[in-house]
């Protein structure tokens, strides 16, 4: 069994060291770090320590960066590609469960939540209204109940990798793709895992980005579950 831990990464100086230290402590599993563009020391980090890491020349976001991570898993034949957050959100040791559930269930993706189970995570109330209106606009368009749909903390197998390599949305798709997969009949499943806090640096995510966050996210999403 071939596991790869994608770590998508853009100016986190602060918290990618510690992350895949983190990462190598907890498991054997493989890793690559995409630093997509970073404009921060990131890069130099990366470089310095001998961390296994692809280059993007220019910032693509979060979906471009991800698809990398998938395109390189197909090319070298893992069985399964696991996203992972460099800001240190994620907790390593939740990845031996996520494996274990997709292995065992025959599920073609498992999402790592905070809510399908009581959690230590206190978010905002303006995030926590964000991740119920994906909720329900899911249990609409796509008719699955996913009560972490924001959620990048997921294990794919050999069929989605494959999926992902040739299409993926390029920016803000942890919603988008989960109606894709759906149209197309993969199964998924939510497992609990526990979520840090952001171990340093900011949030991509501001107040204004968050309105073009959800108008672009509903609007995708409904073409995705008509065509």
């Amino acid at each position: 069994m071939k596991v790869l831990i994608i770590i998508p990464a853009y100016n986190e100086e602060d918290s990618i060291y510690d992350t895949v230290q983190s990462v190598k402590a907890s498991t054997n599993y493989d890793y690559i770090v995409i630093n997509d563009g970073s404009k921060d020391r990131t890069p130099y980090i990366l470089e310095e320590n001998g961390i296994h890491h692809l280059t993007l020349p220019n910032n693509l976001g979060i979906g471009g960066a991800m698809q990398t991570g998938y395109k390189y898993a197909l090319r070298n034949g893992y069985d399964y590609a696991i996203q992972l957050d460099a800001d240190g959100q994620h907790n390593p040791v939740d990845l031996r469960n996520l494996i274990d559930e997709i292995e065992n269930t025959g599920y073609d993706m498992i999402i790592g939540s905070r809510f399908v189970e009581r959690s230590g995570y206190k978010g905002s109330v303006t995030r926590r209204i964000g991740i119920y209106y994906f909720y329900a606009m899911l249990k609409l368009l796509a008719r699955i109940r996913i009560t972490d749909p924001t959620s990048g903390y997921r294990v794919a197998n050999r069929r989605v990798i494959a999926e992902f390599a040739n299409h993926y949305p390029i920016d803000y798709p942890e919603v988008e793709v989960l109606v894709h997969l759906t149209k197309k009949n993969f199964k998924i499943k939510e497992i609990k895992v526990e979520m840090n806090n952001r171990q340093g640096g900011q949030s991509s995510i501001t107040p204004v980005k968050s309105i073009y966050y959800m108008t672009k996210v509903t609007y995708f999403s409904l073409i995705r579950s008509i065509f």
